[in-house]
């Protein structure tokens, strides 16, 4: 009998990898520029010095931009994916976003939509041409899905995601795979594969996780449309600290077969896939895309309704729109940073300016005990599996991997009676805050959305983010919620307040953390809740904020200062 081959040490390993997606990076022709050795802290600004003034223009247009020119035959799929391979590989070399580029893959679908429009004259779906980023953990056929675990190196794809495989049917480009942290669950993203993902505005702050690859690059603007999943804010996180578009819909709307993770059959709180975009119009052309293709004929999981954007959720009985708007600004355990208290501010200010949009204040109804139920529900067996998982390669756990596993205190072995408990405690939340909802209106008046922080603060330092309150709420409630930039974060009108007294530890280490300086040009990003399968409502409510109040969100801040 031969010899066992030794084991790799999970150093190798890494290595390994990361050599692999260095080789996929200098495929690119013509060669990506190599970018300064010394880099400042905002490196936003640099694609614009190195590459060409074309492939400025396809990468920092929007979605429905690019599909525009795409449809006219003024721009061809070839050199708009190959622009976005260029961007992106100078992305991972500013910022270390992504675990591969696609070049090969990608170019011939290019190539191939390319003769069938001179063929046909015609688009072959309404996303012909479109690059698509994707998360590394949704399964691509032939390709390494690890997860962000060493010990799952390896592992090759049978077939692609069922969400894949609907965005191609619509003529998507899959370009690029990007980054997310060890375990998926940080609201970060720091592997032992592949290091620390950081933020393109400010280096040394986090782009947010799981989906953090996704949100650098897109802050980059080495995508325009990319996929991203969300358990307790791993969309809304990197959506946020980069300063773009991101919506975590309403559970079992988009398909999810085919993923990648620890704890695959956990059913308590239930993970979802949803669109990262640098516009408002990309979200709503990728849930309208994959939901028009009914999925849940395939993935029956999924709930049978349309898209209903046709509907005028807004449209009250005398015919006039109408918006009412609830303002959470506290949730009353971790007060935010003055960059985003100021936000809600400037935006109620806004509001108020509208006769169509009343505006009341949203008082939190224990959102102590929504923290203490989902922590208690995301590890129901102690994370064991999350464990084996890092055990297997003997790789050592990153510190927000410590955080979530060993130090909080709701993490341990669950017996089923205790599982059923806990899940009648969520659901008894979850009634209790409907109650309040349906009591915030009077004579029919009720509330339509919550407006209300994305986090206590903006990008946190690296490994720093430790509170996820503000965005593990909705997902405990299964609420939909629409992460959009304001501005930047301006030392300069941000002070912090002195003389503030912090109410209990995590607050406490939620202020210490706030430095002007420190956040200079993080971007500044609030989110918008609505009410379970109510995705489509959210969407148009932000539009109408926009109509209403003249106000055009800062979606384009590379290179603008702080306002």
């Amino acid at each position: 009998m031969a010899a066992k081959e030794p084991k790799k040490a999970w150093q190798e390993i890494a290595a390994s990898s990361q050599k692999r997606r260095d080789e996929t990076i200098a495929a690119i022709d013509p060669p990506i520029p190599d970018v300064p050795s010394e880099l400042p802290r905002n490196v936003t600004h640099i694609p614009r010095e190195l590459l060409t003034t074309k492939e400025v223009e396809i990468t920092e247009s929007s979605p429905e931009e690019i599909l525009e020119e795409l449809r006219t035959g003024r721009w061809s799929a070839f050199n708009v994916t190959n622009a976005f391979l260029r961007r992106a590989g100078l992305a991972q070399k500013l910022c270390n976003c992504i675990t591969e580029l696609l070049p090969q893959r990608a170019l011939e679908r290019a190539k191939y939509l390319d003769r069938y429009f001179a063929e046909h004259k015609t688009p072959i779906g309404p996303l012909h041409g479109l690059p698509i980023s994707v998360k590394e953990h949704l399964t691509m056929k032939g390709l390494d899905i690890n997860a962000g675990f060493v010990g799952w190196v390896g592992r090759v794809g049978e077939e692609d995601s069922h969400i894949l495989r609907l965005l191609w049917n619509a003529g998507a480009v899959f370009y690029v795979r990007t980054t997310q942290p060890q375990t998926l669950m940080h609201l970060e993203t720091s592997s032992n594969l592949y290091g620390v993902t950081v933020n393109p505005f400010n280096r040394e702050l986090t782009s947010g996780g799981s989906s953090g690859g996704e949100g650098a690059l897109l802050g980059l603007r080495g995508s325009c449309l990319g996929i991203g999943t969300d358990i307790g804010g791993s969309i809304r996180s990197p959506a946020a600290n980069n300063g773009v578009f991101g919506l975590k819909p309403t559970s079992y709307r988009l398909p999810v077969y085919g993923w990648s993770a620890a704890m695959l059959g956990e059913e308590q709180i239930i993970p979802c896939i949803g669109p990262m975009s640098t516009s408002l119009e990309g979200i709503k052309l990728f849930m309208k895309v994959l939901i028009d293709q009914r999925p849940w004929l395939t993935e029956p999981s999924l709930l049978p309704f349309e898209w209903r954007d046709s509907k005028d959720w807004l449209r009250r009985e005398d015919g006039k729109r109408r918006l009412k708007v609830a303002v959470l600004w506290d949730d009353g355990i971790v007060k935010p940073h003055p960059p985003i208290i100021a936000a809600l501010q400037a935006m109620v200010h806004g509001m108020k300016k509208s006769e169509d949009i009343s505006v009341v204040n949203w008082k939190p109804y224990k959102h102590d005990l929504a923290w203490e139920i989902i922590a208690s529900l995301y590890f129901c067996d102690g994370g064991d599996e999350e464990m084996a998982a890092l055990e297997s390669s003997g790789e050592p756990l990153r510190p927000l991997s410590e955080f979530i596993l060993k130090e909080n205190p709701h993490t341990r072995r669950r017996s089923i009676d205790e599982v059923w408990k806990l899940t009648v405690r969520r659901e008894q939340y979850k009634a209790a805050y409907a109650k309040i909802w349906n009591d915030t209106g009077k004579d029919g008046d009720v509330v339509d959305v919550i407006l209300c922080p994305v986090g206590p603060g903006a990008a946190p330092p690296l490994d720093c983010s430790r509170y996820w309150g503000y965005t593990s709420q909705w997902n405990l409630l299964d609420y939909p919620a629409l992460v959009f930039p304001i501005t930047k974060s301006n030392p300069d009108r941000d002070a912090k307040d002195l003389d503030y007294v912090p109410r209990n530890e995590q607050d406490r280490y939620n202020y210490d953390l706030y430095d002007p300086e420190k956040y200079r040009d993080a971007p500044i990003s609030l989110q918008l809740v609505g009410r379970r399968y109510e995705d489509e409502k959210v969407i148009q409510a932000l539009d109408f904020i926009m109509e209403e109040t003249g106000w055009v969100f800062d979606s384009k801040m590379i290179d603008r200062p702080g306002i």
